[in-house]
This record gives structure tokens, C-alpha cells and sequence, in this order.
């Protein structure tokens, strides 16, 4: 894996494929204004909906998430999930631009169980926008060879490993109120 080129990609704003729990995901760095709104761009994705990030532990979180504010009767089934294939609603630290959170003064955040998306995460040091590599309206890819094909240049890095089998997108969760908002 060229991992170097995956990081440089990232590091200058550039979109990067790569295989998810169910389908590929395309991201990029949530730390960068001009990739995110390039993503929602070509998503055609409106920024109100908010992203979520993907992460290989916590500690890449921590600084987009209000840790304090996750009450320690709750934290129990916050972390307890993760990793795994199940996005939490938290709340967003006080400076987590409206670029990722949307409207809402939650983020969503998932620390993933599956290897090749926790291998590039480490890789970059970093959590990565996560959201599903297709055309709003269209279904979702699951192939690195699909992405190339429907994205062209578009995405700077594909990651050509298999996704984690799952036949759904991940539950995204309230896991403070409980709240389902995606089964």
C-alpha cells in the first residue's frame, strides 16, 4: 500500500477511496475548509446534512468531540460500541466548524472495526470525512475499480482492499438519548 502517496494526498486537500463496513467511502482531511467543501461538491451533498469521521481509535476524535460534555453515567454505552460499524451523535466541541457538524451542534463519529479503513487512518494519523462514494441519489460503490471508473481524476487515492461485507451503511445512533436515526 502506498501509504506516502495517501498521506500527501490528503495533506494538500485532495479526495482519497477506500472501502468501508459496507461500501467504499470517500473522505478527506476534516481539518481542511477547501477538501470538504470539494467533497460536498462533487457529493452534491448540502453542507446542513453535516459528515461524519471516521477514525482508528478515539484519540483521533477527541478534538472534534465535547468529551466533557458525554455524562460518565452514558459513557459506558458510548464507548462500548467501538470500534465497530456504528456511527454516534456526540456532542460537537465548541470548535468544530459547521462545515462538518451541518446544523446541528453534534458530530458524527465512528471508530471503525474494519482494518483496511483503521490501517489508513493510522497511516494519516488522523480521523477522515467518511461518506459513501457515489452521486447523491445514486447507490453506493463497493469496488475501488467502480470508484476510478465514476470519479476519474477526481479522487487523488483509491485503496484497493475489500469491504468489510456488511449488506447496510452503519447505524447512526443518539447513544446519550438513544435515539436511532439511521437502523
Amino acid at each position: 500500500m502506498d501509504w506516502q502517496a495517501a498521506r500527501d494526498a490528503f495533506q494538500q486537500g485532495e479526495l482519497l477511496a477506500y472501502p468501508t463496513e459496507a461500501v467504499y467511502g470517500l473522505g478527506c482531511n476534516p481539518r481542511n475548509q477547501a477538501a470538504v467543501e470539494k467533497l460536498l461538491a462533487l457529493k452534491q451533498r448540502p453542507v446542513e446534512r453535516g459528515l461524519i469521521l471516521l477514525a482508528a481509535d478515539y484519540s483521533q476524535l477527541v478534538s472534534f468531540v465535547d468529551d466533557l460534555a458525554i455524562p460518565q453515567d452514558k459513557r459506558f454505552s458510548v464507548f462500548s460500541r467501538w470500534p465497530g460499524p456504528v456511527t454516534l451523535l456526540l456532542p460537537a466541541a465548541p470548535q468544530v466548524p459547521r462545515w462538518l457538524r451541518g446544523e446541528s451542534d453534534q458530530i458524527a463519529v465512528r471508530v471503525t472495526g474494519h482494518e483496511p479503513a483503521r490501517q489508513l487512518c493510522r497511516a494519516l494519523n488522523s480521523a477522515i470525512v467518511s461518506t459513501s462514494a457515489n452521486y447523491t441519489g445514486e447507490p453506493p460503490l463497493v469496488r475501488g475499480d467502480d470508484v476510478r471508473a465514476t470519479f476519474g481524476d477526481k479522487v487523488a487515492w483509491v485503496m484497493d482492499a475489500p469491504t468489510g461485507g456488511a449488506s447496510r451503511p452503519t447505524q447512526i445512533i443518539d447513544p446519550l438519548s438513544q435515539q436511532i436515526f439511521r437502523d
